[in-house]
């Protein structure tokens, strides 16, 4: 049975930063591309960042490059977003999503995929 599971969400104050992971089980992350997306209240779900199983770049929304950084630790089968400079508007419950057929491109952004976790929320506030 495949399982992701989301952590590290919280409240951060504007221009502070969080560590988001997601945790893979039942499936052997090397072979996959991990995305993380976000929805916010009354918005449509957003894509936020992909990484790929091979040399495809890592693909980041407008909104968040050169703010957000997506890693993988195959060996701990764990896919991580750094969000630095965090703003109000990065307010949202994030989700990360698991795809085989993946392998680059921006369209990872707006993939139907296999995988979802149950989300981790994260609120931007002072």
């Amino acid at each position: 049975q495949v399982q992701l599971v989301e952590s590290g969400g919280g409240l951060v104050q504007p221009g502070g930063s969080l560590r988001l992971s997601c945790l893979a089980s039942g499936l052997t992350l090397d072979y996959y591309a991990i995305s993380w997306f976000r929805q916010a209240p009354g918005k449509e779900r957003e894509g936020v960042s992909c990484i790929f199983n091979g040399d495809g770049a890592p693909v980041y929304a407008d909104s968040v490059t050169g703010r957000f950084t997506i890693s993988r630790d195959n060996a701990k089968n764990t896919v991580y977003l750094e969000m630095n400079n965090l703003k109000p508007e990065d307010t949202a419950v994030y989700y990360c999503a698991a795809d085989r057929v993946l392998v680059s491109g921006r369209i990872c952004l707006s993939w139907e995929y296999d995988f979802w976790g149950q989300g981790t929320q994260v609120t931007v506030s002072s």
